[in-house]
């Protein structure tokens, strides 16, 4: 029995947490942005994929070592797309989160799902893009 509550995000919020990070790092590795964003590769490709496709993001190969690392950084493009279209989004559906309640009434150790609200929530700062973009950042291409 895992302890942990199941977590789901959509697709759009995937979206935002890929091109925040890149922007707040400026450019990451595959294995990092995926690690950062809680992504699985194999499942997440498919949208690191999309966001090159459409320009949203950029992706080099560099030889480390042996290997070739593939590179990724965010595009200009991706930057307004975050601000103009994702942030607005986020402050009008902000995201739900899930937490774990033990029911301890039956002595059961079983957790019980519960949703919980944007109100219910532990205040914790989200970082916007405009906190995280300044003027050098935007240079990015």
């Amino acid at each position: 029995m895992s302890l942990s509550p199941i977590s789901y995000r959509d697709r759009i919020y995937i979206v935002e947490d890929i091109i925040l990070k890149l922007v707040e790092h400026g450019e990451l590795n595959q294995t990092a942005l995926v690690s950062f964003c809680g992504l699985n590769l194999k499942k997440h490709r498919c949208i690191l994929d999309e966001l090159q496709v459409n320009g949203f993001i950029n992706k080099s190969e560099s030889p480390f070592g042996k290997r070739i690392v593939a590179i990724y950084k965010p595009t200009q493009k991706g930057i307004e797309f975050c601000r103009s279209i994702l942030e607005p989004y986020e402050k009008m559906f902000p995201r739900r989160k899930e937490t774990v309640v033990y029911n301890s009434s039956n002595n059961e150790d079983k957790p019980a799902r519960q949703q919980v609200g944007p109100q219910e929530e532990e205040e914790q700062p989200q970082p916007h893009l405009r906190q995280l973009i300044t003027t050098e950042q935007i240079a990015v291409n």
